[in-house]
C-alpha cells in the first residue's frame, strides 16, 4: 500500500504554506521532515493524515483517494489507516496505560484489542506498567504509551509530529528507535517532523520544507 501526495497546496489568508508539495512512499519507508519554524511542517503532516484538507492537490493511500472522502468515510479511514503521535502525549490522566492504548477501540472491547494492547505495551518495554496512570510515568514512558495507542489499529501510515520535542536525548533516541522499528519490522510508512537534525538524519530520507516547497536533502 503506497502513499502518493501530489501537488498539495495550502494557504492561510495571504500566506501560502504549501505550494505544490509532492511525496511518495512505499511500505517500510521512514522519512523525516525538517524546516524553519512556521514553514508548514505540521500542516503538511495534518493534511497527509486527513486532519486538514488541502486547497488543491490529491492524496491516495493504496487504492483509496483520500482527498475524495467525505464526512463519515473520512473519519473511518483516518481511524483505521493513520496513526498519530504528537509532541504532547495527550493521554487521559484518569485512565491506566492500557486503557489509554485501548481508547481508540472504545465500544469494541473484544478480547483481541485487549491482547493487542498488551502486546503493544510489551513491545514498548512497558508490560509491567499497563495498570499505571500517566502521572506516575516518565516523559519517555508516556510517549511510548502514546505510540502504542497510535498503533492499536495497525495502521499502514504512522505520522509523528515532534514526538521527541519534550524528551531528553536518550529518551528521544528510544522513540526514534521504535519509529524506525515500525518501518523496518512492520512495513509501516513512517513520517516524522522534527527540529532535531541528528534524529532526522537517522531516517531513510530527510526532506526540507521551506517557502512552501518540499525538497529532498542532499546526502
Amino acid at each position: 500500500m503506497n502513499l502518493r501526495a501530489l501537488d498539495l497546496c495550502k494557504s492561510f489568508g495571504d500566506r501560502k504554506v504549501l505550494a505544490g508539495v509532492d511525496l511518495t512512499m512505499q511500505p517500510g519507508d521512514a522519512v523525516s521532515i525538517v524546516g524553519p519554524s512556521g514553514s508548514g511542517k505540521s500542516t503538511l503532516l495534518n493534511i497527509l493524515g486527513s486532519l486538514e484538507s488541502p486547497d488543491s492537490g490529491h492524496i491516495a493511500l493504496g487504492t483509496v483517494l483520500v482527498t475524495g472522502l467525505k464526512n463519515r468515510e473520512l473519519e473511518l479511514f483516518r481511524s483505521k489507516s493513520v496513526g498519530f503521535v504528537f509532541q504532547e502525549h495527550l493521554l487521559l490522566p484518569h485512565l491506566t496505560a492500557l486503557d489509554n492504548v485501548l481508547l481508540p477501540t472504545l465500544g469494541r472491547r473484544t478480547k483481541t484489542p485487549v491482547e493487542l494492547g498488551r502486546n503493544l505495551l510489551s513491545s514498548m518495554g512497558l508490560s509491567e506498567l499497563e495498570r499505571d496512570f500517566p502521572a506516575t510515568l516518565s516523559g519517555g514512558e508516556r510517549q511510548r504509551v502514546a505510540l502504542a495507542r497510535a498503533l492499536i489499529h495497525q495502521p499502514p501510515l504512522l505520522l509523528a509530529d515532534e514526538p521527541t520535542g519534550s524528551l531528553d536525548h536518550s529518551r528521544a533516541e528510544e522513540i526514534v528507535d521504535l519509529l524506525l522499528s515500525e518501518a523496518q519490522n512492520r512495513g509501516r510508512m513512517v513520517v516524522m517532523v522534527t527540529h532535531n537534525l541528528a534524529l532526522a538524519h537517522r531516517f531513510k530520507r530527510t526532506y526540507v520544507l521551506e517557502s512552501g516547497r518540499l525538497t529532498l536533502e542532499a546526502t
